[in-house]
């Protein structure tokens, strides 16, 4: 059964590029599990905004999330202002969403949960 507990005690694995893109039905059940993140345009990535207090919030985690991106080595893009973050995982090699977005949402979900 999925869960995001599951995701979360996962690692990013590196992806070929004969490796292949997920598929609609499967992103959409990923995403049932994971707060807060919807499906970007095309189903080619996965998207969440997240509201906080301050800026100074801003960028406490946005530095934790850059460690975890280092960890992971799998980085998303990043849109911030004074007290927001949207963040947006695809998988370039692939051209869409792979499981590496999905673990790496989890975590990021550890971070700042809905």
């Amino acid at each position: 059964m999925l869960d995001i507990n599951t995701l979360q005690n996962q690692s990013c694995q590196p992806i070929t590029p004969n490796s292949h893109r997920m598929v609609i039905p499967t992103v959409e059940s990923y995403l049932s599990v994971l707060p807060g993140w919807q499906a970007g345009f095309d189903y080619n990535s996965i998207e969440r905004s997240i509201q906080f207090k301050n800026h100074y919030q801003v960028m406490a985690f946005l530095n934790a999330l850059a460690f975890i991106c280092h960890e992971q080595d799998h980085h998303p893009e990043i849109c911030y202002g004074y007290n927001k973050v949207t963040i947006k995982l695809t998988t370039h090699t692939i051209k869409g969403v792979s499981l590496n977005d999905m673990i790496m949402a989890a975590k990021i979900n550890q971070l700042r949960p809905v």
